[in-house]
């Protein structure tokens, strides 16, 4: 029998580490940012550097987004829980890898499990296949459908060249399909137009031990622009929970180019592409029968993929226009445990117009093909080996003015097929009213979680004893698809020049979650080998619910401060019948309850700012994972207006962290280092 090696549930416990609470927290918080307020007052009489002539609060408030209805509207107007991650945002983050830069994202649970893997949600259900968030790239979706969730070791687009990440937080089903259960993250890169000229960006530190870009952008005749880049990246290893070398260290060459067109007066073409290439460490569970056994083994994984988008825009007027955009994705990794190819072809219409004079519809159709290679192991395989499938979606959304400029009723739905188990309805229902006083919205919509290869599948083994005796989890061709009904009420308000809150409450209904059911024993071979066996089911149902508060305060004309705050209530059941007894605990357990955190950006004098970031993660109980707060700071000094130097630290209050650790991983968990390093950017 095929097997997979996941790891136990039995880890090393970080009893060393003191629990903080969020008092404590706020005091540390404060501390690392007042020396920054003396410095941000002491020289408000100084020349403002060229950062201070950027957005204005107002100017964020405006932000057009395309995510929440695949149209543009104006942030303020959004009736979904949404947050825009800017170009500012992420320069001064200190960041060098998207996982990082979203943590700034409130109701957004980002969490580390080793130097090159993260588990990533919103709103509950963290996994390291986190399967409830989907997550695109340039209309491009990157969810796998063998485990579910996103491989974020192989997304590295540029930071540089990123125009603005969109975060939904909440149901996206309606505009993009089915595994938008609790968010949909859309980063969107910038015109090949607005990168003209070239790029030169690359540093080192400790940990981040060597990285860079190279970009050039241009003109081809009047009416082509375009960019092409290669980015290197060489990240050390992190300690295992023992303190010992995890081995888990990742290096990842990169390369890609953006050509936008205007073929004629009504009709735009852009092409871009990437291919990739590179390896990464980890530590595994490995298991054998003879004798029983759980050995930890050191296993190397070789990344390899790239792909080609293209994307044809149409306008036939004022009130209408059509896109019609087509991608191929392929990419390759082999291991940590099963090998896979993956092939995936996407085609995608939408068909914008206005219908009279208060109505705003947009519709499309689209298919997905997606055909995987998979080779096992002893200890993990798929059955079959092989497969192939077909997914067709169709998708409408009107846009209802009530009242001009007052109140927007936004109403549609999206059928879909999945690979499994049929089709799925996903309707919603938004309503804004923006006044004087702010924007009030409030929302019901529906979404669903598709079964993967990993869901009807699986063979694996989770565990060998003495006897002897194996553990298995197996897939199952019954599984069907997690459903949610949620409802959400947000308010969103700028106070004058220098306050900005967006608020919201959530409360999510579950139905057919996923467990896993015990199936009876089976004995096998000579000598005589009793298996345990258990399967996939859908018998766990619950509600879940929250608050989730982002604020901007601009103190004084050089110093800005971005608070945030996330409260997450799991409330799960298991369904009569059903006989999984620890499901429940470790869903619920594997997500925070409290995250809070607060950035602040200061102007300091001779062309200086001070950017720190501090997160604070509450405790997870099923993982054994104590609460925690990360600190990162940077220091940036523009030299000119097209050079810059950084000084970053990041994780600068422990010099080492835990924080995630799941059973169902297929990777070790490692500790999150204190790190620094210096980077230089230079444009021309």
């Amino acid at each position: 029998m095929r097997k997979t090696t996941l790891k136990t549930t039995d880890r090393v416990a970080d009893g060393g580490r003191r629990r903080r609470n969020l008092t404590g927290w706020i005091s540390r918080a404060i501390a690392s940012t007042s020396m920054a307020a003396a410095l941000a007052i002491s020289t408000g009489a100084q020349e403002q550097t060229a950062d201070l002539t950027k957005a204005t609060l107002e100017d964020l408030m405006n932000i057009q987004v395309t995510s929440v209805s695949r149209r543009e509207q104006k942030l303020s107007q959004v009736a979904a829980a949404v947050f825009v991650i800017t170009p500012d945002d992420i320069r001064r983050s200190g960041a060098t890898n998207i996982p990082d830069v979203l943590r700034m994202v409130p109701g957004l649970d980002v969490a580390q499990i080793d130097a090159n893997t993260w588990a990533i949600t919103a709103r509950g259900f963290n996994l390291q296949f986190a399967d409830k968030l989907l997550v695109l790239i340039d209309g491009r979706a990157v969810y796998t459908p063998l485990f579910g969730g996103v491989n974020w070791d192989t997304q590295d687009v540029p930071l540089e060249d990123i125009e603005r990440i969109e975060v939904i937080r909440g149901p996206g089903g309606t505009a993009w399909g089915s595994n938008a259960v609790n968010g949909v993250i859309n980063i969107i890169t910038k015109k090949a137009a607005d990168t003209h000229g070239g790029l030169v960006a690359g540093g080192g530190g400790n940990i981040e031990q060597g990285f860079g870009t190279a970009q050039y952008g241009g003109e081809a005749g009047t009416k082509t622009d375009y960019r092409v880049y290669a980015k290197y990246l060489n990240h050390d290893h992190f300690p295992g929970l023992d303190g010992q070398d995890s081995n888990d260290d990742w290096h990842l060459l990169h390369g890609g180019f953006r050509v936008d067109s205007n073929l004629s007066p009504r009709d735009s073409l852009t092409t871009q592409g990437d291919l990739y290439t590179g390896s990464e460490g980890a530590l595994i569970v490995h298991t054998s029968l003879n004798p029983p056994e759980n050995e930890t083994e050191i296993v190397l994984t070789e990344l390899s993929g790239g792909n080609v988008l293209s994307r044809w825009h149409h306008v036939f007027s004022s009130r209408s226009q059509t896109t019609l955009q087509f991608y191929f994705d392929r990419y390759t990794r082999l291991g940590p445990e099963a090998e896979e190819v993956r092939n995936t072809f996407d085609i995608d219409f939408q068909h914008h117009f206005a219908w009279g004079s208060r109505q705003d519809l947009i519709w499309g159709v689209g298919y997905r093909h997606t055909a995987d290679q998979t080779v096992g192991t002893i200890d993990q395989a798929f059955l079959p080996a092989t497969h192939s499938g077909n997914a067709f979606n169709s998708f409408v959304q009107d846009q209802i003015t009530l009242k001009p400029d007052r109140l927007f009723l936004s109403i549609g739905t999206k059928l879909e097929n999945s690979y499994f188990t049929g089709f799925d309805l996903e309707p919603s229902a938004r309503i804004a009213w923006t006044s004087s006083f702010g924007t009030v919205w409030a929302a019901v919509s529906s979404a669903s979680r598709t079964p993967t290869r990993r869901d009807t599948g699986l063979d694996a083994a989770l565990a060998a004893f003495p006897g002897p005796v194996e553990v298995v989890l197996l897939g199952s061709p019954n599984v069907k698809s997690e459903e949610v009904v949620a409802y959400e009420l947000g308010y969103r308000a700028q106070a004058g020049d220098h306050f900005s809150i967006d608020a919201t409450t959530f409360l999510n209904e579950y139905r057919d979650l996923q467990t896993i059911e015990p199936l009876p024993d089976i004995v096998q071979g000579n000598p005589p080998l009793l298996i345990h066996r258990s399967t996939f089911g859908n018998r766990m149902h619950g509600i879940t619910d929250g608050i989730e508060l982002a604020a901007n305060w601009k103190v004084t004309d050089r110093w800005t401060l971005s608070p945030g705050y996330a409260l997450l209530q799991m409330h799960l059941h298991t369904d009569s019948g059903s006989q999984d007894t620890t499901r429940v605990a470790a869903v619920q357990g594997t997500s925070p309850i409290n995250q809070v955190q607060l950035r602040s950006h200061v102007e300091l004098a001779h062309f200086l700012a001070w950017d720190t970031s501090a997160y604070f993660v509450g405790r997870l109980p099923a993982p054994s994972i104590t609460s925690y707060t990360r600190l990162d700071a940077q220091l940036t000094w523009r030299l000119a207006e097209a050079m810059e130097l950084s000084i970053v630290g990041q994780n600068l209050l422990r010099d080492h962290h835990t924080e995630f650790n799941d059973p169902l991983q297929s990777v070790n968990s490692s500790q999150s280092k204190r790190g620094a390093y210096a980077k230089w950017t230079w444009r021309f």
